[in-house]
């Protein structure tokens, strides 16, 4: 059966570059020049886990292993598993019968669940245990015959997950400007739940409306955003205020990328911009800056910030000062479809998900 590919853009091809000493001239910064490097920044606990399940089920069964939708939001993790042999697919009808599919760290609905095994297809789901956790509250609520509103961006892989499972109990608010438009059956049986990426603050302002209209909405047991969104949001709100220019490692369908973006400008930043890679950065942007912030989203490897910080240094911000916020140490165990079979297999490695969840400058 032919296959369809997720379309994955090509990196933007090296162009020719204004000299260090020309951008310098265009705009002279008096003082000396330096970078506030955010930490925690890069890969969570979620994302390290879904791509080292791809890894191991390309080590174990070998290629070609399918990959319903990009495994998590980067174009560099995507092209380089696509490299070694994962095929990413929109849907799980693309996939050849019996095959071996993962689900992506976004989740899926029992729709897409069920569609797999229709199929026949093999599967390891690679969602990530917060977004399972939303999930799970997802159908107790509505078990209970609560009204959700869940809180995110319509169209996006993890809400269409999530709303999947309770369709006929779920509302999904998209902000602030959609408060107006909910309706509800009971009023005092109104529960909300949110996208785990989301900013924090435009989430509490959606939160805070809500409850102008419905006083008796219930919070969620816990907190829905992950520990890593919100940690990232914090750090980037600490170095936003002392920074001129803010550069955000992360692609453009990766929400939490996005948001950093919006918080650094939020909280002070001259400017801000995001990046695949380090070829994307315009050397004009350092025209009148004297400090860089640097930050990259949860679905980011270390080696893309390295990159911006090598091209940094050429223009003369070779002075890193890391700024730490928070320390992460959060590992989780990989699919247990992966587990069973590294143990199956003698495979001597942990099962757990994680290279080091500290990122080093």
């Amino acid at each position: 059966m032919s296959t369809t590919a997720v379309p994955v853009p090509m990196p933007m091809v090296p162009r020719k570059r204004r000299t260090p000493e020309e951008v310098h001239a265009a705009t002279p910064v008096s003082g000396s020049r330096k970078v506030l490097l955010a930490a925690p920044r890069g890969y969570c606990a979620g994302v390290d886990r879904a791509v080292i399940a791809v890894e191991k089920a390309l080590d174990h069964y070998g290629p070609p292993v399918y990959v319903r939708k990009q495994i998590v939001h980067n174009l560099h993790v995507v092209s380089t598993l696509e490299e070694k042999g994962a095929i990413f697919v929109e849907e799980t009808d693309e996939v050849p019968e019996g095959a071996l599919v993962v689900f992506s760290a976004h989740g899926v609905s029992p729709a897409v669940v069920q569609a797999a095994e229709d199929r026949n297809l093999r599967t390891i789901d690679a969602t990530c245990p917060l977004v399972t956790k939303v999930h799970r509250e997802a159908v107790r609520f509505a078990r209970d015959d609560f009204d959700i509103l869940l809180i995110g961006h319509e169209g996006h892989e993890e809400v269409e997950g999530t709303s999947g499972e309770a369709p006929e109990h779920i509302q999904i608010v998209n902000g602030p400007e959609d408060v107006d438009k909910v309706s509800v059956r009971d009023p005092d049986r109104v529960i909300w739940l949110s996208q785990t990426t989301l900013s924090v603050d435009e989430t509490m302002e959606t939160v805070a409306l809500l409850k102008e209209r419905f006083p008796t909405l219930q919070d969620p047991p816990s907190d829905d955003i992950c520990y890593a969104t919100s940690n990232r949001q914090a750090a980037i709100k600490k170095i936003a205020p002392d920074a001129d220019l803010v550069i955000v490692v992360g692609s453009s369908n990766s929400s939490n990328s996005v948001r950093l973006v919006e918080v650094a400008l939020e909280y002070g930043t001259k400017a801000s911009y995001r990046v695949d890679f380090a070829n994307e950065v315009d050397e004009s942007w350092f025209e009148g800056v004297s400090t860089v912030g640097v930050t990259s989203g949860a679905s980011v490897p270390e080696n893309l910030v390295q990159d911006v910080l090598r091209l940094l240094a050429d223009y003369g911000y070779a002075d890193v000062e890391e700024v730490v916020t928070a320390e992460e140490d959060i590992i989780f165990s990989l699919p247990k479809e992966i587990r069973a079979a590294l143990k199956a297999m003698g495979d001597p490695s942990s099962g757990l998900g994680g290279r080091g969840q500290r990122p080093t400058s």
